[in-house]
């Protein structure tokens, strides 16, 4: 090779790879996540033949949590955040402390120190944030109860992460004036007053410049300086932040997303920036793949167990109980309790800290890097089973925004599905004439549009089966889906057709291979839209020739 192509190469293999893996998980019914573990395996260093930089794919992953972070803060408001507090920043600090104890307990056993057990369990201790968000995203939870005290309770730790990483180094640094007492005070107080100032510059300066800069770039009409915006916006914060203020990428790229999410242009900002979080998303399980040494499972299953015991068990059960306490839903203790069920990217931080101060043996990063994978490799099963437990007869995810509970299903003769430019004229014409109208919609500002124009509306994904059944789909006579993307459309057409083979599909089309995809899947009239301009057109020009 003329010049290094280390880069590409770790894409190439990461993706590739991937992709084969997941198909193979597809195949067999499991998660996707199992198949893009595998495929760090197979491209690390501790199996045979090609092996990728894992240094450059832990940084790719961090550019997926960047990205997560910024669109869970698109659709995610400070009141949503402050909604919380009562129940993420005493619930996660006291979840923190029982891991972090049963982490210590397992280390002592295992002959280590009380400063090697300490950061052991510290880094048991904090969920991964691609995990939890996928989960939740997955089920159309972010926005409800549920999910805004799961996210509340992964930012208070991640903060609690941000001060713990740099409290590590000034207690166990080569400076020894730095372990003491009032260095710690002093080096907490300064992360602290970095926290506050920063969040300070975000709702005082950025949430000014922001909005603006970004409304200016949508009136320049070009879609690709909106999306060049918008990535800038996401990665410039959050680097920023991280800088400047030594707070987490997350963090910085959170609260980026929550300042955007209070502009018209959010829903855009999101829909732009989907395809790169979903690709850095797969290399960030890769990239977990990758650290991952199966010799572990021979040499120490004991102590293998015992550490995704703590991480699924002894977590789930102290967040379930701590959330009870506080007067919530078993469903919503169960859901919290289950999304906090695994570790991530700060454990493999605090890990890669401990070892290089000599405080945490190598053989405690093993055990942490097992614990993530197995525990990432069972959180799904979890969510699942959690579901099927808690599934009712008619819904099993409650969808309505805000709500903890989901309403019941709907009896409209009319169903649509989107209610963006093409369904809120659709929608407009139907509530006009007195007509009964279920929308389903997944955004909460058109979600709320719909319901001022007097609709009934579900707020989920509408190519999930449960979605579906709420509307009322099985009782409708009309399904209108209104959405652009064809090939959701042509999952929800054949998923309507299989609820209710009588009901009357309309879809709309952009091409005729899309026309046809939906035809063949069960879809009764399919509108294109170049084809009714044209003939639209083509008409009033006949008009002024008579």
């Amino acid at each position: 090779m003329p010049h290094d192509t280390t880069l590409i190469g770790t894409i190439v293999a990461g993706l590739g790879v991937a992709f084969l893996m997941a198909a193979l998980a597809q195949r067999l019914r499991i998660s996707p996540i199992a198949g893009y573990l595998l495929a760090g395996i197979l491209v690390g260093p501790f199996t045979p033949g090609f092996v990728a930089d894992t240094g450059l794919a832990m940084q790719l992953a961090e550019i997926g949590v960047i990205l997560l972070m910024f669109g869970v803060g698109l659709h995610f408001s400070l009141k949503d955040l402050l909604s919380v507090r009562k129940i993420a920043v005493p619930g996660a600090i006291a979840q923190i402390a029982v891991a972090w104890a049963l982490g210590i307990m397992l280390g002592l056993w295992l002959g280590w120190s009380v400063a090697g057990s300490a950061v052991f369990g510290l880094a048991l201790s904090v969920a991964s944030t691609v995990v939890l968000l996928r989960a939740l995203q997955a089920r159309d939870m972010v926005e409800t109860e549920k999910g805004r005290i799961a996210v509340g309770w992964l930012i208070v730790e991640d903060l609690v992460m941000v001060l713990a990483l740099v409290l590590l180094p000034a207690m166990f640094g080569d400076r020894g004036d730095e372990g003491s007492g009032a260095g710690l005070l002093q080096s907490a107080a300064i992360v602290l007053l970095k926290v506050v100032g920063f969040v300070a510059f975000m709702f005082v300066v950025a949430r000014r410049i922001l909005p603006w800069v970004l409304h200016w770039v949508a009136h320049t009409g070009s879609r690709e300086l909106f999306r060049l915006a918008v990535l800038a916006i996401a990665l410039g914060v959050a680097f920023g932040a991280a800088v400047i203020f030594d707070v987490s990428f997350a963090l910085g790229a959170f609260f980026a997303g929550m300042i955007l999410g209070e502009t018209q242009l959010s829903r855009r900002a999101a829909e732009e920036t989907l395809p790169l979080r979903d690709a850095f998303a797969v290399l960030f399980f890769v990239s977990v793949g990758m650290l991952f040494d199966p010799n572990v499972l021979v040499e120490q299953p004991g102590p293998v167990l015992a550490t995704v015991a703590i991480i699924v068990v002894g977590k789930s059960l102290a967040a379930f109980a701590l959330v009870r306490a506080f007067g919530h839903t078993n469903q919503t203790a169960l859901t919290v309790s289950v999304s906090l069920a695994q570790i991530g990217e700060f454990s493999f931080i605090l890990a890669g800290l401990g070892v290089g101060l000599e405080v945490l043996p190598e053989t405690g990063r093993d055990l942490i890097l097992a614990g993530a994978l197995l525990s990432i490799l069972v959180n799904p099963i979890l969510f699942t089973l959690a579901v099927k437990r808690l599934r009712t007869d008619a819904a099993p995810e409650p969808v309505a925004a805000g709500d903890a509970e989901a309403p019941a299903p709907c009896n409209a003769g009319v169903v649509l599905i989107g209610y963006g430019r093409v369904g809120s004229h659709i929608g407009g014409l139907i509530c006009g004439r007195g007509e009964g109208l279920t929308v389903i919609e997944d955004q909460k500002d058109m979600a709320a549009a719909a319901r001022a124009a007097g609709a009934t509306v579900i707020v989920g994904d509408a190519t999930k089966e449960s979605v579906l059944r709420q509307a009322g789909l099985d009782e409708a006579s009309t399904l209108l889906i209104a959405i652009p993307e064809g090939v959701e459309a042509g999952a929800i057409v054949r998923r309507a057709r299989a609820i209710n083979p009588k009901l009357v599909i309309v879809a709309r089309a952009h091409s005729d291979e899309e026309v046809d995809d939906l035809v063949r899947r069960g879809a009764d009239h399919v509108v294109m839209a170049e084809r009714e301009t044209a003939a639209r057109m083509a008409e009033r020009a006949m008009l002024t020739l008579v």
